[in-house]
């Protein structure tokens, strides 16, 4: 909804916004698209370690940004409680994705992605 209809559904989401602003939430919606796409054009590669690091890196970017950024907005308090379900989430993904990032893919990973059973 933000890629098109941004001008209309930022005011209702943050009181004051000015309709100029809309391309703050145009953009946003880009970026998620992107990722998206790097995110399904890589659904079958090994994810770890040197292995898919660049779709790695880019989610991990990602969740730690939304993570200092919610956390940051969400301790100033004048936001709504929601907004800490929203900061321990990407904050777990952030973390998920920096744990993925420096570690590499074990055997069975190896093994699963050519198809073979994992106690062979």
């Amino acid at each position: 909804m933000l890629l098109f209809a941004s001008d209309d559904v930022l005011p209702r989401l943050v009181s004051g916004f000015p309709g100029s602003g809309a391309w703050v939430g145009q953009l946003l919606a880009a970026a998620l698209l992107a990722l998206g796409a790097i995110n399904w054009l890589s659904r079958s590669q090994l994810l770890g370690g040197i292995y898919g690091r660049p779709v790695v890196l880019a989610n991990a970017a990602f969740y730690f940004i939304a993570a200092t950024v919610t956390i940051r907005a969400a301790a100033s308090g004048d936001t709504a409680d929601a907004l800490w379900v929203v900061a321990v989430l990407v904050s777990s993904l952030a973390a998920i994705y920096g744990w993925l990032l420096y570690r590499g893919p074990f055997e069975r990973d190896f093994r699963a992605s050519r198809g073979q059973a994992a106690d062979a």
